[in-house]
This record gives structure tokens, sequence and C-alpha cells, in this order.
């Protein structure tokens, strides 16, 4: 049995993949056997405590995403190098694991992909240099695919960082709370699921405006996903979306909902409650009854119609494919599961 036979099935249900052509299902369940393949030999170190904190993330698993993004998008090639392909679909996902141990320290996050956090197990100093420890390593992988590659990875960790710092910082002076947040995340989710398919496309030899359209594809993709993320965290029930409801507020993180809510006639008892991180269930009760009845779902559902129709356009210069099809599909549930 491979050990990714469960991945088609879990990003049907976490992306709404759609793959009805058999042979390219085998296509794609092959490659990530050798993607994850890839990073378990990557990861891996004589220094049992680099092994054990590195591995830690990687023997989650995960829905690999990008990797499979990154190997979706290669099929809109001639030819190229498969070796490539998984290379920089492998190298991606390392980049997204170490964002992910860089977060939980930022967040103090206790858990990730239903186990401990490394900063919870360890400390933050160990999840912190585990980070690094993957950044270094999917460098290294990218070094073997050629300059343009290098040179497109390191201004995605640009990006990656940026938009973390903007993040941070907030919004400054005359900038508008809604462009913003829209810019961030497009930085911290957007970038890097843009260069996934760019690699894929690259990497397979893919005509010039094919890979541009993958690239921005995989940029409003990304942004999208953060935006339906956001309207679930507020308007689904537990049993619905699978987390607790009001994790944002609970995290003092304003997401597009509660800026849209914000920028138009607010309400002063929902000004209160969003000036900080909220610890009473009671006070998160109260503030996800006044963002649902406020007019912020509904253009943040707006908006996120907006990325999938422009995502969809993105599409319309590929030719015609059962992974077009897969890429569509995709577009289409990013509406579909905040409903």
């Amino acid at each position: 049995m491979s050990v990714r036979d469960g991945t088609i099935d879990e990003l049907r249900a976490a992306v709404g993949l759609q793959i009805a052509d058999e042979e390219l299902l085998r296509t794609l369940v092959a490659g990530l056997d050798d993607v994850e393949e890839v990073l378990r030999g990557v990861v891996s170190s004589d220094v049992a405590a680099i092994d054990e904190a590195a591995r830690h993330l990687v023997d989650a698993g995960g829905k690999r995403f990008r990797p499979m993004f990154t190997l979706l998008a290669s099929q809109f090639g001639e030819g190229g190098s498969r070796d490539a392909v998984i290379t920089a679909a492998a190298a991606v996902e390392l980049v997204h694991l170490a964002t992910l141990y860089h977060d939980d320290v930022m967040d103090e996050a206790t858990m990730r992909r239903g186990a401990p956090s490394v900063n919870a197990r360890w400390d933050n100093s160990v999840a912190i240099l585990t980070g690094d420890y993957l950044f270094a390593h999917a460098s290294r992988l990218v070094a073997d695919l050629g300059t343009d590659a290098a040179r497109i990875i390191a201004e995605t960790f640009g990006e990656l960082v940026t938009g973390q710092m903007r993040e941070t910082v907030g919004p400054q002076g005359g900038d508008d709370p809604v462009e913003h947040y829209l810019s961030v995340i497009g930085q911290k989710t957007g970038s890097l699921i843009a260069t996934a398919g760019r690699f894929g496309g690259m990497f397979s030899d893919a005509a010039p405006e094919h890979v541009e359209a993958l690239h921005r594809f995989g940029e409003i993709v990304g942004t999208a996903f953060q935006i339906s993320d956001d309207i679930i965290d507020i308007a689904s029930p537990p049993d619905t979306s699978g987390k607790a409801q009001g994790t944002d507020l609970r995290e003092g993180v304003r997401t597009l909902p509660m800026h849209y809510a914000l920028s138009c006639d607010p309400d002063p008892r929902l000004v209160a409650l969003l000036a900080g991180p909220l610890t009473d269930d009671a006070l998160v009760a109260e503030a996800l009854d006044l963002l649902r009845r406020s007019g912020g779902l509904e253009r943040t559902r707006a908006t996120l119609a907006d990325y999938a129709r422009r995502a969809r356009e993105e599409l319309a210069v590929l030719p015609q494919s059962p992974a077009r099809v897969a890429c569509e599909s995709v577009a289409d549930y990013l509406v579909a599961r905040t409903h």
C-alpha cells in the first residue's frame, strides 16, 4: 500500500480537489510518494535532537497541498524533468513546514496537526532552530535546480517574512485596514502557493504564459483559502468547521469579516470586544453573534466569490485537460465550503 493512498481523499475533503481521471490520479499519487521520500530523507540528521524535532511535523502528515499543486501544475508542460518537479515540490513543502514551526512560536501554540507543537514539546528555541534547519534544506534543494529557481525561492522567502512582519506591526499611518489585510495574506499564504505553481510549470517546460497563469492562480487561491477560513471561523459551528469557533477572536487576530464589520457604522460593543484577545467563552459568543449580524460576513463572502472568479479566469489560458478541471474544482470549493 502506498504511503500516500489517503492523500487524494484528504485533499478532496480539505481543499475540494476533484480528480476523475484515473491516469492523472495515479500520476499525482506516485509523485507524492516520491515527494514524501525526499522530505523524510532531507530532514534526517545524525544529531538525534535535530532529527526528532525536524521529523515531528513531517511525520504528522498534513494536506500536502503545495507539493500537490506543484505536481498538478507540471501536467501543463510538454516535458521537462520529473526529478526537478519532485525536488521543487519537496522544497516548497519544506518552506511551508518551516513557517509552521516559526508560526507556533509567535502564536504560542500548543498543538499542531493533532500533536503537541515543537515549542510546547521542547521549547521556543528548538522550534525556531528547527524551522531554520528546514529553510536551509529547502534552499539546498532549490540550489540544485538552477539560479532562476534559487532567485525565485529567495524572493518567496522575502514575501513570507514581509507579510509576517506587516501583520505583526499592523496597518500604518493612512493604510486602509482591508487592503492591508488582503495584501498581508497574499504575501503570507498566496506567495508560496504561487511559487509552487510556477515551479511546476517551469520544470515541466510549460509555455511561459501558462507558467505565469499558474503562478497567478496559486497566489489568488492561496489568499482565497485564508478568506474562506476567516468566514468559517465565525459562521460555522464546531462540528462543521472541525475546530473551535472564534479561534481568531481568542488570539486577538482581526480577520477580513472583522475589518469589514468595523469599517462602516460599527457597533460600539463590537468595537470594544475586538480591541484585544477574548479569553472568556461568553464574550467570544457575544462577539460571534454581533459579527454574524453585521454586514461583515456578507461582504467577505462577496470578496471570496470575486477571488474565486479571478482564479478561474487565470485558468482560461490553459489547455482544457483533467488537470485544469482539477484546478477549477479547487476554485469552486473555496466558495462552497463557506455555505
